[in-house]
C-alpha cells in the first residue's frame, strides 16, 4: 500500500570506485526528468582506497530537497557498511541489500527488508567480468525504477544523455536497467512497496525551463561569459572541477578559426605561484581568476595585501570545505569566511560575494570580474562543497544582457584631454582612483604600481601623513564597495518578530527551516546575505527584530563576529545556529535549535 507519493528519501550506499556515480546521475536525473522537486548530494571520502560513500537523492513535491539525517529507502551496495546503513534507515523505512552478502543483517523490526540477487541478474546481462562490477550499479537503478515506478522511456532517455559520446555502451546499460526491472516486476509483486514517483506537470517550485546542475558547473560558465581570459590554479578539493569545465569551455568556444586562443589556463606549481599570475594578468588588463579551497586561500595571503594595497583587480573563487588545516576535502563547511575577508596582513578588507543558488554562481562569474574593475581590487567569491559539488535545481541561464564594468579606465584620448593623471588620486570622493592599461600609447599614461607607500602619484613615500592619508581612501572604497556589491535577499512576514539571517548552501534548507517554525506558532522574517562589506539592509533587518538567529555552517560563529565588530549598535540581538559536522545542512536540526533557545517544543517531524 502506497503511503507517500513524490516524497522520500533514497540513500545508495556503496564503495568509493565501484563506479555508482554514472548510475546515481542517472536516477536522480530520472526523477528530476518526472518534473520532480528533486536534489542529490555525493558523501564520498577523502580517499579513493574502496571506504564506503553514500548517494543521498531527496523527492519532495513541496520542493524540500535539502539533507534529511534519516532515509525513507536504503540500498545498501557495501557489506562493509551494512551496519551503518541500516542505521541511517526511518524506523518503518526499506532495506534493499543483496542476496549474495556474507552474513543476513540484523534488520530492526518495523523495517521492510528486500533481498535482491544482484550477481544473479547481472550475470545475465554480460560474460564480462569487468563490466558485472559496473553494471550491478544498473541493476539496482532498475529495480528502483520498477519499485517506484519511474518510466522506462525517460530512463533510457537519460541513459543516453549520459553517455552522450560512449554510445557504445549505452545498450549494455539499458539492458542491466531492464534486467533489475524485470527482476522487481516477477519477483517483488507482493511487496506492498510504499512509496511511489508520479510525473509532475507543475510543480510548485518548479518551471519546465529548470536544469539540474552543479555550482562548480555553472560557475564555470560564468567565468566564461563574465570574460575571463586568464585562469591560474593549483588543483585542490573540491574546486578543481571548475577549471575543468572552464577549459572544457573555452577551447570550445574561445579558439578562432585560425587555431587562435584567446585564453591562457596555467597549472602553476602552488597556490602563491597562482595567485601572483593572476595578479599579474590583472595588472596587464586582463580578467583573471584562480580557484582553491581553505589551504589553499591561506597560501595566498601575501599576494592578497599586495594586490588590495597597489589597488589591482583580480578574483580568488574559494569552493570551503572542512579545515582547519587540510581538514576534509570532501566535507563542506563555511569555515573560510574571516580568512576570506580579512586575508593578508596589516589594515586589509576584501570585498567577499557569497553565492546560495547555482544561478548566483553563475551570475557571480561576471559580477566578480565587474566589482574587481571598478573597485580596482581583490574580490573573493565563497562558494562551498555542498554548493559547488552537489546537484541542484536551477533555473536556466541566460546570455547576460548587461555590458562588463571595467571600471575607470583611461584611455589615450581621455588623457589628452585631462592633461594630467595622478594613479592613486581620489578625484570623485568614493575612494576609487583613475587607472590606465598597459600599452596606452600616451605619455602621460606610465605609473608605478608598488606595494609599499606611495603617494597619490605613485612616487615612493615614507611620510606619515601620505600614508595615513592613503589607508583612509582605501577605507573610502571599501565603503563603496557596501554600495555596489549584490544587495541581501530580504523576505518579512507580517507580525514576525523573528529574523533568520544565513548566507550560501544554508539556502537549500531554510524554506523547509521556515515551515517547520511556522507549524511550532513561530513566525519569521529572512535575509539571506550575498556579499561583504555589509549593505545598510542588514543593520535595518537587525534593527526591526526581536531577535536575530545567524545560521552558520562552521563552530566559531564566523559571520556573528564579523557583526559584532562592524555593527555593535544591533549585533546584541544576533544568537548563532551552528552546524558544523561536515555533512550538508539538515533542517529539522536547525529548526529545533532555534526552538530550543526560544524554549519552545519541537514539532513533530518525519525525520
Amino acid at each position: 500500500m502506497v503511503h507517500s507519493v513524490n516524497d522520500f528519501v533514497i540513500t545508495v550506499a556503496t564503495a568509493n570506485g565501484s563506479g555508482s556515480q554514472s548510475s546515481n546521475s542517472i536516477l536522480v536525473r530520472s526523477l528530476f526528468a518526472m518534473g520532480l522537486p528533486v536534489g542529490g548530494k555525493n558523501l564520498f571520502p577523502s580517499n579513493i582506497q574502496g571506504l564506503p560513500t553514500w548517494y543521498s537523492i531527496r523527492v519532495n513535491a513541496s520542493g524540500f530537497t535539502a539533507r534529511k539525517a534519516k532515509a525513507d529507502i536504503v540500498v545498501a551496495m557495501n557489506p562493509a557498511s551494512m551496519s551503518a546503513d541500516i542505521s541511517r534507515l526511518k524506523s518503518d523505512g526499506v532495506f534493499i541489500f543483496p542476496a549474495e552478502s556474507k552474513g543476513r543483517p540484523e534488520i530492526p523490526a518495523g523495517v521492510e527488508s528486500i533481498e535482491v540477487p544482484f550477481r544473479k541478474i547481472v550475470d545475465s546481462v554480460t560474460d564480462s567480468v569487468r563490466l558485472k562490477k559496473l553494471l550491478v550499479n544498473m541493476v539496482y537503478v532498475g529495480v528502483l525504477a520498477e519499485l517506484l515506478n519511474i518510466p522506462q522511456s525517460i530512463l533510457e532517455s537519460v541513459t543516453k544523455h549520459q553517455f552522450k559520446g560512449k554510445e557504445s555502451i549505452v545498450d549494455v546499460n539499458v539492458r542491466a536497467l531492464l534486467a533489475g526491472r524485470e527482476y522487481a516486476r516477477q519477483e517483488l509483486s507482493g511487496v506492498q512497496f510504499p512509496y511511489r514517483a508520479e510525473i509532475m506537470q507543475h510543480a510548485p517550485t518548479r518551471s519546465i525551463n529548470d536544469v539540474l546542475i552543479d555550482g562548480n558547473t555553472a560557475a564555470a560558465m560564468g567565468l566564461l561569459f563574465g570574460g575571463c581570459t586568464v585562469v591560474a590554479w593549483y588543483p585542490i578539493t573540491p574546486s578543481s572541477s571548475i577549471v575543468e569545465t572552464f577549459t572544457e569551455l573555452a577551447e570550445s568556444h574561445r579558439v578562432a578559426a585560425n587555431g587562435e586562443r584567446n585564453f591562457a589556463v596555467v597549472q602553476a606549481e602552488d597556490e602563491l605561484a597562482s595567485i601572483a599570475m593572476v595578479v599579474g594578468a590583472g595588472w596587464a588588463g586582463a580578467r583573471a581568476c584562480t580557484t582553491t579551497s581553505g589551504p589553499g586561500l591561506s597560501l595566498m595571503g601575501e599576494a592578497a595585501g599586495l594586490c588590495y594595497y597597489a589597488e589591482i583587480p583580480a578574483v580568488i573563487w574559494d569552493v570551503q570545505r572542512v579545515g582547519p588545516s587540510t581538514g576534509l576535502p570532501t566535507r563542506t563547511m563555511q569555515g573560510d569566511l574571516l580568512s576570506a575577508y580579512y586575508l593578508s596582513h596589516g589594515d586589509t578588507k576584501h570585498a567577499v560575494l557569497i553565492p546560495g543558488t547555482p544561478a548566483e554562481c553563475y551570475e557571480f562569474g561576471q559580477l566578480a570580474f565587474d566589482l574587481a574593475e571598478r573597485l580596482q581590487t581583490l574580490v573573493i567569491v565563497l562558494s562551498d562543497l555542498d554548493l559547488g559539488m552537489n546537484l541542484h535545481i536551477s533555473p536556466r541561464f541566460t546570455y547576460p544582457e548587461k555590458p562588463m564594468d571595467r571600471g575607470k579606465v583611461l584611455n589615450a584620448e581621455d588623457l589628452t584631454k585631462r592633461g594630467a593623471f595622478s594613479r592613486y588620486l581620489d578625484s570623485d570622493g568614493d575612494g576609487i582612483p583613475y587607472r590606465t592599461l598597459t600599452g596606452t600609447a600616451h605619455p602621460l599614461a606610465a605609473y608605478f604600481t608598488r606595494g609599499t607607500g606611495h603617494d597619490e602619484a605613485g612616487n615612493y613615500s615614507e611620510d606619515a601623513t601620505v600614508y595615513q592619508a592613503n589607508m583612509e581612501r582605501l577605507s573610502r572604497k571599501f565603503a563603496t564597495a557596501a554600495q555596489l556589491a549584490p544587495k541581501p535577499k530580504v523576505h518579512l512576514t507580517q507580525a514576525a518578530t523573528v529574523g533568520l539571517l544565513y548566507y550560501g548552501s544554508t539556502h537549500e534548507a531554510i524554506a523547509e527551516v521556515q515551515a517547520l517554525l511556522n507549524n511550532a506558532g513561530v513566525l519569521v522574517n529572512l535575509l539571506r546575505l550575498s556579499a561583504l562589506p555589509f549593505s545598510a539592509e542588514v543593520y535595518e533587518f537587525i534593527q526591526q527584530q526581536k531577535m536575530v538567529f545567524v545560521i552558520e555552517q562552521n563552530r566559531d560563529a564566523q559571520l556573528l563576529s564579523i557583526l559584532r565588530a562592524e555593527l555593535p549598535q544591533v549585533s546584541s540581538r544576533c544568537h548563532s545556529v551552528l552546524h558544523c559536522n561536515g555533512l550538508p545542512v539538515e533542517a529539522a536540526a536547525v529548526a529545533e535549535m532555534i526552538l530550543t533557545h526560544l524554549h519552545l517544543a519541537a514539532p513533530e517531524v518525519n525525520t
